[in-house]
């Protein structure tokens, strides 16, 4: 399985999760775990997604993720399990 680490960052407003989602499931990217918090108007969201299904790889899935946030005025992240792992170990 292709676990990919995906996190949201921005000013909170209407319709992120549901612009993120869509996409997901679109491309086939089925989310096995979401965390999402609102702080002093600051969205911020962590996913836990399998793209084993997809027919893109992680590269054009984290560029399309990229440039929908710049759309809807927010951070997308996506990243393969082991890079987030190596970014984030003590």
């Amino acid at each position: 399985m292709k676990k990919t680490i995906i996190t949201v960052v921005g000013k909170d407003t209407v319709g992120i999760i549901a612009k993120v989602c869509t996409y997901l499931a679109e491309n086939n990217v089925n989310i096995l775990d979401i965390s999402q918090t609102i702080v002093q108007g600051f969205f911020n969201m962590m996913m836990v997604a399998d793209a084993t299904k997809s027919t893109k790889d992680g590269g054009q899935i984290a560029e399309e993720l990229e440039k929908l946030g710049k759309e809807i005025g927010v951070s997308i992240r996506c990243q393969h399990e082991d890079i987030f792992n190596m970014m984030h170990r003590i």
